[in-house]
């Protein structure tokens, strides 16, 4: 393991941080967020495709954890000029480049689950 003997302060939101690892669960950290960016990693997906998988949340709380993505430049919204309104949700350059530690992320939980109950 490296060890972070590096001063610099990093700047999000106008908070400083000290770790990368810090930032990246201040971007990524929502209870929601590395799912929502799970399932668009496969897949671009509506609005209520994502209200489909994610039944436990609230219509509000998925559109901000969406909202703060997109912020984040994670996520693209796209939103097409019709009636029923149609909006779709991918993930950007930036966005892509989170799937390899979600893939990571995924299988460690495999691991610690085998690993538990073994």
């Amino acid at each position: 393991m490296q060890k972070n003997t590096s001063t610099e302060i990093l700047i999000y939101r106008e908070k400083e941080y000290k770790c990368g690892i810090d930032v990246t669960l201040a971007v990524v950290g929502g209870k929601w967020k590395a799912s929502i960016l799970w399932h668009l990693a496969q897949e671009t997906l509506r609005f209520s495709d994502l209200q489909r998988l994610f039944t436990n949340t609230t219509r509000k709380m998925l559109t901000q954890q969406l909202r703060e993505l997109e912020a984040d430049g994670l996520v693209h919204r796209e939103v097409y000029p019709q009636v029923p309104p149609k909006v779709e949700y991918s993930l950007t350059g930036k966005g892509t480049t989170i799937i390899p530690m979600l893939n990571m992320m995924c299988e460690w939980g495999y691991g610690y689950l085998q690993d538990a109950s073994e």
